[in-house]
């Protein structure tokens, strides 16, 4: 009996008064993650904002502190950031610092846009993504692991959202085959705010704009059609958000047959029309690069007469006795 007393009093002096540990394994089944409710110096944290938000194409800055209960640590540690949801998330960004260093060289940077601000031997971990794209548009969650004599990490449990706004930009405008010999048009758009969709052309009005069908969203996908094009002529659509507008148009020409003759003469008669303009404008070329009086050796230059040396002799030698004339 004493010695069960003298056991359970030894066990006593192991576990510190006025200090509770509570341990909880994360769902990769790693190391634990420890949460200590004492005071707020040995108690694990993590500060984030609930939101941020920039423009596509821009750079943002995703803040991120942290507090741990190991005073003083200076042995070898990660940060980590990874996207979607915490501790299964894929990872963005990663990098590890060696024992007494602040450098945190990086191992792991997605399309090499996510860089570290932070200095995690500080306790700070805020990231800066570069070049912002509608998909940067997510949840993130911060991270940061011990390994040497302490192993023990702690990871965000909420996350801060990167929310990426954009102008409109239409992606995709074109005109497919529809049933009964009809065409239709289809238009995508992208967009944050998710712009809406209008349709104008010369079946609808001048200037007017239909209401497309249902229009189908898949994230930042906007998508709406126009069912049946009754007339030819431009029809153009239009994507608007609270940032800007942008449209683009397709055309429609349709063949109409007429006393016999089919629509493939009628384009093989328009291509012919184009290939005789075609030889022509090269004719009118070559024509032009040729010399008028080329000097070759097939035409020689003509030599100039030259006078006679005996030509009014009488003249060039008036001494000379006149010449004898025999007469029969």
């Amino acid at each position: 009996m004493e010695t069960s007393i003298w056991l359970l009093a030894c066990f006593a002096c192991v576990l510190p008064t006025g200090s509770f540990v509570r341990t909880k394994i994360d769902t990769t089944e790693n190391l634990l993650d420890t949460e200590a409710h004492s005071s707020p110096a040995q108690r694990w944290s993590m500060q984030v904002p609930a939101e941020v938000s920039a423009a596509a194409g821009d750079a943002a800055v995703l803040p991120c502190t942290f507090t741990h209960p190991h005073r003083h640590y200076d042995g070898p540690l990660t940060a980590i950031w990874r996207a979607g949801e915490p501790y299964a998330g894929p990872q963005v960004f990663r990098c590890a610092a060696a024992r007494g260093s602040e450098l945190c060289q990086t191992a792991l940077s997605l399309h090499g846009r996510f860089r570290l601000l932070g200095n995690p031997r500080r306790n700070d971990l805020s990231l800066r993504v570069e070049r912002l794209a509608l998909t940067d548009d997510r949840r993130y969650f911060c991270r940061v692991e011990f390994a040497g004599d302490v192993h023990d990490r702690y990871e965000s449990r909420h996350g801060v959202r990167l929310h990426v706004t954009a102008a409109p930009r239409i992606v995709n405008i074109s005109v497919l085959p529809g049933p009964a010999h009809a065409f239709r048009a289809l238009c995508t758009a992208e967009g944050e705010p998710p712009p809406a969709l209008a349709w104008s052309g010369p079946a609808l009005g001048d200037g007017s704009t239909a209401a497309p069908s249902p229009g189908q969203g898949h994230g930042h996908l906007v998508t709406a059609e126009l069912p049946a094009l009754t007339h030819d002529g431009r029809y153009t659509c239009t994507a608007a958000n609270s940032l800007g507008r942008s449209e683009a148009s397709v055309y429609l020409f349709r063949f109409h047959g007429a006393s016999g003759v089919s629509t493939v003469t009628l384009l093989l008669g328009a291509l012919g029309l184009k290939a005789l303009l075609l030889l022509g404008v090269l004719a009118a070329r070559a024509a032009r690069r040729r010399p008028e009086h080329p000097d070759t050796p097939d035409n020689p230059p003509r030599p100039q007469a030259q006078e006679s040396n005996y030509e009014n002799l009488n003249q060039m030698n008036p001494r000379s006795p006149p010449a004898t004339v025999c007469s029969p």
